[in-house]
């Protein structure tokens, strides 16, 4: 695994519920501030495997952006589960977003996330 990938879902795991972030605001935290899309890859790729928090991550317009409608409900209703406001599939980001500007990575075991 590369850096950024690691770096990338330490951020993702550590949004804490009730909180968003955007998927360039991830890649900027880890390092790379446009890997966006290389963001959207790691959450498809790799949700599963590290128990990834991906409904947390919504882009920069604060809309829920999944392609399919039954991802996009998912995100919804698993959002609204945590205390936040979804309106259209779009949240408020001056309420809802995680107001971070760093991750302190080596506190960060991922290996604890990962399903077994």
């Amino acid at each position: 695994m590369n850096l950024f990938t690691e770096q990338a879902l330490k951020v993702i795991v550590s949004v804490p519920k009730g909180k968003v972030l955007s998927y360039g605001q991830v890649a900027r935290l880890a390092g790379s501030p446009r890997a966006a899309r290389q963001v959207g890859w790691l959450l498809r790729s790799m949700s599963n495997t590290y128990n990834l928090p991906w409904h947390r991550i919504i882009n920069s317009k604060g809309q829920i952006s999944l392609r399919d409608p039954e991802g996009a409900f998912m995100q919804k209703i698993l959002l609204e589960g945590e205390g936040v406001v979804v309106d259209d599939y779009t949240v408020d980001l001056k309420i809802y977003l995680w107001d971070i500007d760093f991750v302190p990575f080596d506190f960060i075991d991922l290996e604890a996330y990962a399903s077994h």
